[in-house]
């Protein structure tokens, strides 16, 4: 874990805004003093959930992507932490680690060219380094009985997530991803577009949900595959539901969830499917927060719920009305999941 970067309390105490007669969630959440025996740490406290970050947009950079998921996870820890603790938040039940920060990988990223096949072969093999580490860190969490939270970095990750949860369990596992995109794509090297194709063609994923697929940015070859595959991945659209109005949000829950509830799953959510939220590929038309926060609730409930992983968004470091508006929604999402 040699870009894992230790969370404590001298960091905690610079971003908390104490207010008298209040009390805040960061004031109350588990931190671990050092990672030299994290698994055993882990099994010692008495929490149910583990958060960490994945500071990284390389993955989004190879897929010839917009950068800039790299700086979700700070962004959010400063809105989360401030958050009140009261009778709806349970803060004392989660564990924060830290985050991934492949600080050499973003250097080298930041003298590539997007243009270049050479280059973007490059950022390909750094993804596959940053898989070992999520895989490792994901594995150990669930290992040891408690449920990953994953916030920032592209979608690559969902790889490592899939591969951890499911070595930890012994078994593929199912997912359901609330995405406009499948990234599905052709196993070409790793990058943000690919990671479900890499679990599965690995058989760690086992059955998988896309839950609003935008019909304009999906390619015939891709819809193509997933109709071959119909009894291992099924989509819905988020223009049947929205636009046309084929069927329902509720309906639609309920449909894909008896898809993939009956082993182990994890919950992807991609903010690209987000309306207006800023991320790699921001849309002018999606689904709303409060039904994203409806989502993350209703799959959060059942017992098969693995994990969490929040990625994709993309606040610019120059605009306080962004990082505010992305930090609240992913704060949301965490405390509804851990609510759920």
């Amino acid at each position: 874990m040699n870009n894992l970067v230790l969370f404590d309390d001298s960091q905690r105490t610079e971003i908390l805004v104490k207010r008298k007669g209040e009390t805040k969630f960061g004031e109350h959440v588990q931190l671990l003093s050092n990672f030299n025996t994290i698994y055993d740490q882990m099994l010692k406290l008495d929490v149910t959930h583990v958060l960490f970050g994945i500071s990284e947009d390389i993955g989004v950079f190879a897929n010839h992507g917009k950068p800039g998921t790299s700086t979700a996870w700070n962004t959010a820890l400063k809105v989360l932490l401030n958050t009140q603790s009261n009778d709806y938040t349970v803060p004392n039940k989660l564990l924060i680690l830290g985050h991934i920060f492949p600080k050499k990988a973003l250097k080298k990223l930041s003298k590539l060219d997007a243009l270049n096949k050479k280059d973007i072969k490059k950022a390909r093999k750094m993804v596959n380094k940053i898989d070992v580490e999520v895989t490792h860190l994901v594995h150990q969490i669930v290992k040891a009985g408690k449920i990953p939270i994953i916030v920032g970095g592209g979608h690559n990750n969902a790889y490592g997530n899939i591969k951890g949860t499911s070595l930890a369990l012994n078994k593929a596992i199912n997912v359901v991803n609330f995405d406009a995109h499948t990234d599905f794509r052709p196993e070409e090297g790793r990058h943000s577009g690919n990671g479900f194709s890499y679990a599965y063609a690995e058989e760690f994923l086992n059955k998988y949900f896309v839950f609003g697929l935008h019909e304009n940015y999906t390619s015939q070859n891709i819809l193509t595959t997933m109709k071959k595959l119909k009894k291992k991945i099924a989509y819905n659209t988020f223009e049947a539901i929205k636009i046309r109005k084929e069927t329902t949000f509720e309906e639609e829950l309920k449909t894909s969830s008896e898809f993939i509830s009956k082993r182990p799953y994890g919950i992807e959510v991609d903010c690209d499917a987000i309306e207006n939220m800023p991320s790699s590929a921001m849309s002018p038309s999606g689904f709303s927060g409060t039904e994203v926060r409806e989502f993350v609730s209703f799959f959060g409930k059942h017992e098969h719920a693995k994990y969490l992983h929040i990625c994709e968004a993309a606040p610019s470091l120059n605009s306080e009305q962004q990082k505010t508006q992305v930090g609240k929604l992913i704060s949301y999402l965490i405390t509804d999941f851990m609510r759920a």
